[in-house]
């Protein structure tokens, strides 16, 4: 229960949009928003006579309500009572600070109430009231209640820094609530004088590194595994290459004709003896050489229960990369070609990257297709 995003919702005073002077929040009953609004919009425009009349009127009622909420919290003896408590208190808190900080808004309402002195004891007794029912969680010895044991040590500590063993009944809970997988990136073969190691480099930081959709997921490596001499494994994450190709060439010739017309081709005399310039059309015959290398590869991600055995996600994602040079070289007048062309014409055969190159260029997109893959299965963890 992540009740801790209420307080700083309550706690922030400059969240809404100061925009408005708070008429609509004042309408809807939203007496606390209304009085944000109107004091924002008082810093701005310390003469806005209707957030001046928002604020007067919302004020008294926002203070009401959230008393009234404190007041009804500890009667009903709910358990997050001293939360709830500490929440509206800080509310009103808030307001007090706010509205002393404007000039306008302190015109409006001279003497805001506060529960300054009052806050000190009741982070002490929210403190202890999350504690204890971090505990209770936390003996339920599952990974969902070890969550809800880390949101409540985390609310007790944020009430009291360092109070009592939270912090490594934090740490308990966070290590119970994780879900643990070792992460195994079959090698590829050596029969094919080709390393992944730059592709599994790259997945390993990801994992350990970037990975930020799951605070309750950890991967580890198996040297990583034993070296923390962890208990227990939840799942393996098998990574591997199924097959590919490096290499694969095709060379493809292509002869065509290419004219170009209203071409001066030379010059004549008219009656007067002046020179004119005579336009034909130009011709040339033009050679294009196109080779190709094809790499490609499949990919394997399988994620399996590590008690189970069963198969939990299986996913397969494809690369591809293609290398290519052109060269050319033409008869007839080169007029007749684009400067795309005669640069084909200039160029030559040229040989392509190292295999080992070729592997790691067609393992890109498979990688930006790994990544969120990842991120979507395990963020439901």
């Amino acid at each position: 229960m992540r009740s801790s995003l209420i307080l700083l919702t309550l706690t922030i005073p400059l969240i809404f949009s100061a925009c408005t002077s708070g008429k609509r929040a004042f309408e809807r009953g939203s007496y606390y928003e209304a009085c944000v609004k109107a004091i924002n919009r008082l810093r701005q425009k310390p003469n806005h006579k209707k957030s001046k009349d928002i604020l007067r009127k919302s004020y008294p009622l926002a203070v009401q309500t959230l008393e009234d909420n404190a007041s009804q919290a500890v009667a009903s003896n709910d358990q997050y009572k001293y939360k709830k408590k500490l929440q509206a208190y800080e509310a009103i808190n808030s307001l007090h600070t706010n509205i002393q900080a404007s000039p306008a808004a302190r015109k409006v309402i001279s003497k805001p109430k506060s529960y300054f002195n009052e806050v000190a004891e009741l982070k002490e007794l929210a403190a202890e009231e999350s504690y204890l029912i971090g505990l209770k969680f936390l003996n339920n010895n599952t990974r969902e209640d070890a969550k809800q044991a880390y949101y409540h040590f985390r609310d007790a500590d944020s009430f009291v820094s360092g109070y009592k063993d939270v912090r490594s009944k934090m740490d308990e809970a966070k290590f119970t609530a994780t879900l643990k997988v070792i992460v195994e990136q079959i090698p590829v073969p050596s029969i094919y004088s080709l390393s992944a190691d730059f592709f599994q480099d790259k997945v390993e930081e990801f994992l350990h590194s970037e990975y930020r959709s799951n605070e309750f997921v950890r991967f580890y490596t198996q040297s990583e595994a034993d070296a923390e001499e962890l208990p227990y494994v939840d799942q393996y994450l098998r990574l591997q290459f199924d097959d590919f190709v490096v290499g694969e060439t095709h060379v493809e010739r292509i002869t065509e004709t290419f004219t170009r017309d209203s071409v001066v081709v030379g010059t004549t005399k008219i009656r007067d003896g002046k020179e004119v310039d005579v336009y034909g059309t130009v011709k040339a015959k033009l050679t294009v050489n196109r080779k190709e290398v094809k790499s490609r590869g499949l990919f394997s991600m399988r994620a399996v229960d590590a008690h189970s055995k069963a198969v939990l996600t299986h996913r397969k994602f494809t690369g591809e990369f293609i290398w290519f040079t052109e060269w050319g070289n033409f008869n007839g007048d080169e007029r007749a070609l684009t400067k795309e062309q005669l640069a084909i014409c200039a160029a030559y055969d040229i040989p392509p990257p190292a295999p080992q190159t070729l592997f790691i260029e067609f393992t890109r997109p498979i990688y930006d297709q790994l990544v969120p893959a990842l991120n979507q299965f395990y963020q439901k963890y």
